[in-house]
Order: structure tokens, then sequence, then C-alpha cells
């Protein structure tokens, strides 16, 4: 039985400390990736703190399946490097314990990482990535937040264009305000208003605006009713002040509604795909089955010579005529193009839909995949760490980075291949794993037979030792020849 005895907590301790800052340094450089990509989507929106918040707790969620990984591996490397650099690993071992021994509560630390990444991936990822799908699109169509450029025309506000040659930035106060009124679309742009100066400021609840305007002119032309009738087609006044109120109600910040993206795999715990995935290899098959059907029926005549047909028709086609036959060879060319159209058709669907159970495939092989890689990234950081003998954020660091990188481009390509069916879903996404997983294996055999994989002087006597045959090889040969 496991006991957390000074040891176990000592190690974890150790181990603790540097798995949060490196998780944490993780998500916040993966955050602000996130943020330098749709900075222009989130930008000028006039977006609540509230809302901005949502949207990276949602792409926190969405990126652990990166930072953790890292920061098990960085943290493995940092922790077992330090204590055989402070020479603290040497001491237990002298002490008769076993490096197995020594790192069994981080084995056990890892384990429960590996269940707890499993459990968010198939529970918290799902709708995490429903949110923020949700959010995201949200804030693409949020409207840009009313600003007015000197000069330019704003058009942000339904049916009212507006330019203001000149604005006070300390004041707010506008010149030389050109305003268009189309409000009402059945007569188009008949408002036009022009005034010296204005103000402009927003209701408390933010959903109107007004406009105070000074010392200005109004033209509104009038509705065409007869030509006979209609005395005055424009009317011309002046005002020394007038308001306008215009509604904002379309800048308000609005949720879409989440039933549109519900169905993406994306959103599905795996009891979800596996459903999705049988549902989807039925309308398959049902496909297959059609497509068939149409090659059967497209084994007719296409591109058939007059001898080919009359030798096929027999008795019937010698008794038409030559415009009878013209029509009958015509009529089978329609025919067959008609049939290979509607094949062509069903194999695109066909491909459409093999995709798309390729991308469900993924996602379900997904969730057992962040908490195996876990568990292989310790088995590599930690007998590397205890091999490097350094801790510390200098060498560590940098081999941390070199597996990280590694593994990253391995998983990467092999999604890629298996999206584009070049191998299976399985085998696309545990490619990595599958490559990681016996070099674990083997940096584990050395670190218990403590092997000095990374000492300088073994590698130097073996490149002395190698240069010193080359050199008598040589001797020998040039003995031999002469």
């Amino acid at each position: 039985m496991f006991r957390m005895n000074k040891l176990s907590k000592l190690l974890l301790r150790s181990y603790i400390g540097p798995f949060l800052v490196t998780f944490l340094v993780a998500m916040f450089i993966f955050e602000m990736q996130f943020v330098w990509v749709y900075m222009d989507d989130l930008m000028g929106k006039g977006l609540d703190t509230l809302v901005i918040i949502q949207l990276l707790s949602y792409v926190s969620a969405r990126i652990v399946n990166m930072a953790l990984p890292l920061a098990i591996l960085m943290s493995s490397i940092m922790t077992l490097g330090s204590l055989a650099e402070n020479n603290e690993l040497t001491a237990m071992k002298s002490a008769g314990i076993s490096l197995f021994r020594i790192v069994r509560p981080l084995i056990i630390f890892a384990v429960f990482l590996s269940v707890g990444a499993f459990v968010f991936a198939n529970n918290v990822w799902p709708i995490s990535n429903l949110k923020f799908r949700t959010l995201l699109y949200s804030v693409i169509q949020q409207r840009p937040a009313l600003n007015l450029v000197d000069g330019i025309f704003y058009n942000g506000i339904e049916g009212i264009s507006i330019r203001v040659m000149r604005k006070d930035k300390n004041t707010g106060e506008l010149f030389d305000v050109l305003i268009y009124d189309h409000r009402d679309k059945a007569r188009g742009n008949t408002t036009v208003i022009r005034a010296e100066r204005g103000l402009m400021e927003q209701t408390d609840d933010k959903r109107f605006l007004v406009l105070n305007l000074y010392n200005g002119t109004s033209y509104d032309e009038q509705p065409e009713e007869s030509k006979k009738t209609k005395r005055f087609p424009q009317i011309k006044s002046t005002f020394k002040e007038s308001i306008i109120r215009l509604d904002l109600s379309s800048f308000a910040f609005q949720v879409n509604n989440e039933e549109i993206f519900k169905n993406s795999y994306e959103m599905m715990n795996i009891p979800q795909l596996t459903d999705a995935i049988d549902s989807l290899n039925q309308k398959l098959d049902s496909t297959k089955y059609k497509m068939a059907e149409a090659n059967l029926r497209s084994m007719s005549l296409y591109k058939f010579k007059e001898s080919e047909v009359s030798a096929k028709a027999g008795w019937f086609w010698d008794d038409l005529n030559v415009q009878e036959k013209s029509k009958a060879i015509t009529f089978a060319k329609e025919n067959s193009k008609r049939l290979k159209d509607s094949y062509k058709r069903q194999l695109d669907d066909y491909k459409a839909r093999t995709k798309f159970i390729i991308r469900h495939k993924i996602e379900w092989h997904r969730k057992f995949f962040l908490a195996v890689v876990c568990l292989v990234l310790f088995f590599i950081g930690a007998p590397l760490g205890a091999i490097i003998r350094k801790g510390g954020l200098g060498l560590p660091t940098v081999v941390a980075l070199g597996f990280f990188i590694f593994y990253q481009l391995i998983t990467i390509a092999g999604e890629k291949m298996a999206k584009s069916g070049i191998v299976e879903p399985w085998v696309g996404i545990w490619m990595s794993t599958a490559l990681l997983f016996p070099i674990s294996i083997w940096l584990t055999y050395k670190a218990t037979k403590e092997a000095a994989l990374l000492d300088k002087e073994v590698y130097s006597q073996f490149l002395k030792k190698m240069w010193s045959f080359f050199k008598r090889k040589k001797n020998e040969d040039s003995t031999v020849v002469s």
C-alpha cells in the first residue's frame, strides 16, 4: 500500500511547482497565439470585458491538449534533473532505494493527471468547443463599434450615413456634419441634413444615439403622388438646434443560438460519437448500393461506333432507316452521359460522407489520445531528467521543447494523413505515440542502468577510439601496399 512518507512529499512538492508554472506559461503563450490570429475580429467591436474573459476561458479549455503534455514533459525533466544535479538522486540510490521507488509518487500523480485528462477531453472539451464556436461566431458577426473618422462616411448605423469633417477629441464636438437618412427603404434616400456643428452622446442604456445639431439645413424630398398635384417636390428648412435620436440596438452584442453548432463532431463525447459513426456508416452503405446500381445502369452504349451498335442490336437495327439509326445512337449517348454524370455526383457524395466519418473517428480517438500521451511524455521526461542531471530552465527546457516539437510535428502530420484518407484514422492519431513509446521504454531502461547518455567524456572517448581505429587501419593498408 502506497503511503505518503517524507520522500513522496518531497518529490511531489518538487514536481507540482514546476508543473503548475510551466502549465500556466504554456497556456498563456498559446492564448496569445489565439489573440494574435483573431486580432482583426476582436478589435473595434466594443466588446464587454466579460465577453472577452468568457472567450479566453473557452480558448483555455481548447488548448489544454497542447499545454498539458508540454507541462508534464518539462516539469518531469526539471524535477529529476534538479534532484540528480544536487546529488539527491544519488543519495537516495545509495540508501538502497531504486529509481522506480523514487519516482513512484510521480508516476501515481501522472496517472491521476492522465485519468483527469481523459475525463476532461470527454466531458469538458465538447462543451467548451460548443461555447467557443458559438461565442466566436457571435463576435465575428458583431458590428464594429461606433467610431467616426474625419472626412469619411460612417455607414455602421442601419439606414444612416454620417460624415463629419472634424471631431474634437477633447470635447467630442463635431464640425460640418452631413447626414443622409434612408431609413425609409421604400422611399430611398429622401432626407439630407447638414449642420455647422453638433454633439453626439449615447443614452445610459446605450440603446440610442442622440445627435444635437446646431445651425443647419434639412432637405426633405416629398413622395410623388401625381405630376399634377405635386406642387412641392422638395422642402428645405433651416434650424438653430435639432435633435436626432438613432436606434443602436443592432450594436448590442447577442450570443447566437448554440443549436447551430451542436451537431458538430467537436461538440460530442464518446457515446455520441459512437452513435453518429454508426448512423453515418449506415447512410454510407446506402450510398454504396446506389452507386453500384448506377454503375450497372451506366454500362450501356457510350461512344459506340455504328458497326458495334449494329452488331449488338441484331435484326431490329437492320429494320431502321439511316435517320432512325442516328437518333438511336444519339439517344444512347445522351442517356449514357446522364448516367455517368449521376454516378459522378454519387461518387462525390460518397467521398464527402467518407471524409465526414473520418473526422468523427479522429475525434473519437482524440478523447483517449491526450491521456495516453501524457503518460508517455512523463516516462520520457522523468528518465531523461535523471540522465542529463541538469535542473532549472536551461538544458531541460531545450530538450523538452525539442521532444515536444517532434511530437507536435508527427501528430499534425498523422492527423493530416488521416483526414486525407492516406492512412486509417487510428493510425494517424496514434502515430506520434507509437514513435514516442519505444523511446520512453529505452530512456527508462537507460536511466535504471544509470547510463550516461549525455556525458561528454563518454562521447569523447568513443570518438577517440574510432579515430584511433581508422588511423590504425589506414597504417595497416599502407604497409600492405608498400
